[in-house]
């Protein structure tokens, strides 16, 4: 059965950081592009950014692009999303996903979400 589990979000003021982590078992993880997705009350799931198998690519939404960081540990089975500059409207869930393909990268499991909420 596969797992992928969120922690670390919180409460913050704008302009501050925080990391986000998502831990997996039940799949190869060292196999699987992986993602994070944000949905905010009364919007859709959107796509945040995403990480290669191996790390060695890195996708970004424009409304995150030079503030967000994705990265992974193999060996830790573990994908990271750190945030900086952070604004209010960054105020979400935060989903961490693997993904079924890198380009469209479709969701194939989902995490349980970890909340972040940005104070003006």
């Amino acid at each position: 059965q596969v797992q992928l589990v969120e922690s670390g979000g919180g409460l913050v003021q704008a302009g501050g950081s925080l990391r986000l982590s998502c831990g997996a078992s039940g799949l190869t993880f060292s196999w699987y592009n992986m993602g994070w997705f944000r949905q905010a009350p009364g919007k859709e799931r959107e796509f945040v950014a995403a990480i290669s198998w191996s790390g060695g690519r890195t996708y970004y939404s424009d409304s995150v692009k030079g503030r967000f960081t994705i990265s992974r540990d193999n060996a830790k089975n573990t994908v990271y999303l750190q945030m900086a500059s952070l604004k209010p409207e960054d105020s979400a869930d935060y989903y961490c996903a693997g993904l079924t393909d890198w380009g469209t990268f479709t969701p194939k499991y989902w995490g349980q979400g970890t909340q972040v909420t940005v104070s003006s």
